[in-house]
Order: C-alpha cells, then sequence, then structure tokens
C-alpha cells in the first residue's frame, strides 16, 4: 500500500513539473485551451496545505513521510540508545541502526498487524466463542447423562424390592461450609429412594482423619437439617464407615443403600466405603462439577471477582431495564434444567395464605441465615426469598463481595426447607408494584444481616409507611464475617488444605475424562 502511493506520488510530481507553465498561467486567472483539464482554482488561497503534517506526507509521498517520521523525537531518542547498546556490545558503526530503517520497519510492523487484524482478528474470535458454546453445550450433555443414570439406577433398586416399600438411604460427611453442591448430592441420593438419613461426621473424627473443620458440629447440623432434601439427621458419625458402624447404620436405621458421590474418598490410602461395598450396599452419584468447599474458600483468599455476573443496567428504584443474559464468571454451570429440579414442589400461595417476603445477599449461605428464614416462615404460611444481583451486594459490601454469584446463591436458597419461593435478582428498594404483584402481607428483614443500615430507611420506606414491615430479632449471630475471620485466621493451613484437595480433584478430573482435564 505505502509503494503503490509513492508510485503515484512521484508520478503526480512528475506531471506537475511537466505542467509547471501551465498552473502558472492558472494562478494568474488565465487557462489556455491545452491546460484545460488540468484546470484548478484560480485562487491560490483554495489550493493550500499543511505540508508538514504526516498524514498529508503519507497521501502525497511515501518518502517524505518517511523522512518526517525518521526525524520524530518518538524514533530518534529510543533509536539513541538501542545504537548505544549495540556500538557498546561491538557493532561497527556502518551496521547500526538508521532512522530510516527504523521507521521503515515500524510501519512494516503495524500494517502486517492491521491486515491480520482484518483478515483473521474476527475469525478467531467467532472460533473461541463457537469453542465456548460447544463446551457449555457438551458440559449440559454430561449432566443429562448423569441425570439418566441416577434415573436408571433408581429403577434398578425399585426392581430388586416389593412394590410399595420404603427404600430408604443413607449418606454421610463432614459438610463443612456446606453449599449447593452439597445440596444437589442429597437430591440425587433422595431420587434413589423414598427416605434420606444423612449422618454429620463429628467434630473429633473429622480433626483427626483431615484436620479441624471451620464449622463446629452444631453450625453444620443446622445447615444440614434445613435442606429440604433431607428427611432425618444422625449427629456424631465417624469419618471412616467401619465395619461395626455400617452394621449399626443399616440396623438402627433400617437402611437400604449407601451413597456418595463418584469422587474417590480415601483416608490414608484406604476406601472410607470399602466396607459399604464389600456388602453390597454401596451406589454412587455423580458429583456436581464446578464447585467445591476448595474453590469457594479459594475465592476468599484470593479477594478475586471473578465468579460475579456482568452487571445488568437498573433503574434508581433497582429494577431491571436489561434483559441481556447473565454471563459466565465461575466453573459452575447453572442450567434451567437444574434450576427446575432445586424448584421440585414449589406451588404458588393460595389467596387464604399469609405471604412473607424477605430479601438479602445469602452469600455463603450458612447457618445464621437457615435460623433467620425459619423465624421468617413463622410469621406466615408463605415464604419468598429475595436474592439481590451481584453489583448491588458489591455495591453495597464492597471487596469481592459476593463470594458465590447470583446463581450459586439462588440454587442455596431453593435448596432450604422453610422457602417456598424465590425472587431472582430483587429489586433493591422495595415497590408498591412489587407489593401488589407479589401479593405480600408482610416484609420483614433480621437484625445481622443489614449491612447497609444507613439505606434502611429509604429500601423499606414503602412497606413502613403501609405498616407492613416488622423487624426479627437475629436467633443467631452467625455471619459471613465469622466465616471470614475463621479462615483468615488460619489461613496457613486452608492454604496448605486447598492445595492437597486441589491435586486430588484434578486427579479426578483427569481419570474422569480419559486424561483431559
Amino acid at each position: 500500500l505505502f509503494f503503490v502511493c509513492a508510485h503515484a506520488s512521484i508520478e503526480t510530481q512528475d506531471r506537475g513539473g511537466q505542467n509547471s507553465n501551465t498552473i502558472a498561467t492558472m494562478s494568474n486567472g488565465h487557462c489556455s485551451a491545452g491546460a484545460a483539464e488540468h484546470c484548478l482554482p484560480s485562487s491560490s488561497d483554495d489550493f493550500t496545505y499543511p505540508k508538514s503534517h504526516p498524514v498529508v506526507l503519507l497521501v502525497v509521498s511515501y518518502f517524505s513521510f518517511l523522512e518526517a517520521m525518521a526525524k520524530s523525537p518518538l524514533i530518534t531518542e529510543p533509536l539513541d540508545y538501542i545504537n548505544k547498546f549495540l556500538s557498546t556490545a561491538g557493532v561497527a558503526h556502518r551496521s547500526l541502526i538508521t532512522p530510516e530503517e527504523m521507521s521503515t520497519s515500524i510501519i512494516a510492523t503495524l500494517s502486517t498487524l492491521l491486515v491480520y487484524y482484518i483478515c483473521f482478528g474476527k475469525r478467531n474470535r467467532r472460533n473461541r466463542k463457537k469453542l465456548t458454546v460447544d463446551l457449555r453445550a457438551a458440559q449440559a450433555e454430561v449432566q443429562r447423562l448423569e441425570e439418566l443414570l441416577v434415573k436408571a439406577q433408581t429403577e434398578e433398586i425399585e426392581r430388586g424390592l416389593e412394590p410399595g416399600k420404603e427404600i430408604r438411604i443413607f449418606m454421610d460427611g463432614a459438610f463443612d461450609m456446606m453449599h449447593y453442591g452439597h445440596m444437589n448430592a442429597f437430591r440425587q441420593g433422595r431420587a434413589l429412594g423414598t427416605h434420606l438419613v444423612v449422618g454429620v461426621n463429628s467434630d473429633e473424627s473429622i480433626l483427626k482423619c483431615k484436620g479441624a473443620p471451620l464449622m463446629n458440629d452444631r453450625e453444620r447440623l443446622t445447615m444440614v437439617e434445613g435442606c429440604k432434601f433431607v428427611d432425618e439427621v444422625v449427629p456424631g458419625c465417624p469419618y471412616i464407615m467401619n465395619k461395626d458402624y455400617l452394621e449399626y447404620v443399616i440396623k438402627h436405621h433400617n437402611i437400604d443403600y449407601v451413597i456418595h458421590g463418584d469422587d474417590p474418598c480415601m483416608v490414608d490410602g484406604k476406601d472410607v466405603y470399602a466396607e459399604a461395598k464389600a456388602a453390597g450396599k454401596f451406589q454412587n452419584i455423580p458429583r456436581t462439577e464446578g464447585v467445591s468447599t476448595t474453590d469457594i474458600v479459594g475465592r476468599m483468599l484470593l479477594m478475586s471477582k471473578d465468579h460475579h455476573v456482568k452487571d445488568i443496567p437498573r433503574t434508581a428504584s433497582g429494577t431491571t431495564t436489561s434483559s441481556e443474559p447473565l454471563s459466565e464468571q465461575s466453573q459452575f454451570l447453572t442450567t434451567s434444567r437444574l434450576v427446575r429440579l432445586f424448584s421440585a414442589g414449589v406451588k404458588a400461595p393460595t389467596k387464604d395464605q399469609k405471604v412473607i417476603y424477605i430479601d438479602g445477599a445469602w452469600d455463603m449461605f450458612h447457618c445464621g441465615h437457615v435460623s433467620i428464614l425459619k423465624k421468617a416462615k413463622q410469621r406466615g404460611d408463605y415464604l419468598i426469598v429475595g436474592v439481590l444481583g451481584d453489583s448491588v451486594v458489591n455495591r453495597v459490601g464492597g471487596s469481592n463481595l459476593p463470594l458465590m454469584n447470583l446463581h450459586e446463591r439462588l440454587l442455596s436458597i431453593l435448596g432450604c426447607r422453610f422457602v417456598d419461593d424465590v425472587l431472582i435478582d430483587a429489586p433493591y428498594t422495595i415497590t408498591p408494584e412489587m407489593i401488589a404483584s407479589l401479593n405480600i402481607a408482610e416484609v420483614v428483614h433480621g437484625t445481622c444481616f443489614s449491612n447497609d443500615k444507613s439505606t434502611l430507611v429509604e429500601r423499606y420506606k414503602f412497606p413502613r409507611e403501609e405498616g407492613i414491615l416488622h423487624t426479627l430479632i437475629s436467633p443467631s449471630k452467625f455471619t459471613l464475617s465469622d466465616i471470614l475471620v475463621r479462615i483468615k485466621k488460619n489461613q496457613e493451613e486452608f492454604q496448605a488444605k486447598i492445595d492437597r484437595k486441589k491435586k486430588v480433584e484434578q486427579e479426578y478430573y483427569s481419570l474422569k475424562y480419559n486424561g483431559k482435564v
């Protein structure tokens, strides 16, 4: 392109020299018949341009442009340093880089990059986008097939039992920092039978086998008891299921099958569920991929916002103004099918039911949340829980909050037995339209989770004026801050546990996907 411009400008200059007399004549206001085709405006003011401007020089003459560029301080100053270095290194003076060579190299490089971007840049972006879509589709298909596998296992179990007989399932674990991945495991385990019994490992057994848990016995029991997929909870279970304990569980709780995820559970090189497998009482379920306690603790330590969903434009009242889909921010894929599975049993309130509404961030869903939701449900017949969007939570809480994005927090709330329905990406300010649309009889909020106390007056202005606002004394003072303090207090220990767990998880996924992580 530049050489074409150069030849064109030379040709133009040659024509200008041959017709110098004609141009001189034209400048006096006279135009000969022979030069009519080259006629220009008579006034010289109409034919002026800034000859020293590089862009003009590029159009008029490539060589003039190259000369102007070679004299630019942006070229000469860095070139002086480069040549000094080359001279020090022993390069002969005649071999040093000239300003013209430097300018030509820069032009050639920029031109190549520009042409590459124009020709291939968009295609690469399209390819990456297509691969991302294909990856999501493949992962969704894996999830669908795993559900079919669970269904097939259920049918196989039912065929081996008498018609109408209750099928009792047993699952156990530490359930430290319990999240929606644990809830999904309970859901899958419950689907294999008719009654789910969950054993919660004691603090002592966890400490002996894998180090001290973050949550104590009572806090972990509250979380498991609050899950709607669990029918019965057994406290104080040992971490390793030996033969004596297996026989006790089967006999005392009338258990048909022991269930665990398909990831290995090893302690000192021994399979924790070896006795259950030997007795023919073991079944596994697919692990919920993309989420783990390791990942969540890692978010706290890294202080990153990569797990957040994209901001959604809102009005001053907090309502959504865009239907743009939320994008990928965490490794977990929330499909509409999984949301439907978690929403199983959700029914609309009847006209005679008293509807209660409570909202919040519900970040790192914990025992304090379960306690306040239980108390809120007791004030009416139907509890709707509003889950605030990521941008709102981050604006109020700052730092890298929320630690779990909107999709993840939504599943945690849907898995709570005290919740009847969820308002996704709830408006920050409660409006008359919202009250009327959801037929809300009472709005409640707790005393421990209002980080934005200065804005409570504005947020709850309408329900307060209508006399339907009620403040609940939070039954538990446990908050997200308590989790953060505990992790920071033992950060080195948790970091070491994270590193060990990541190695195990990588080996698990490598084996599951034939060596492709």
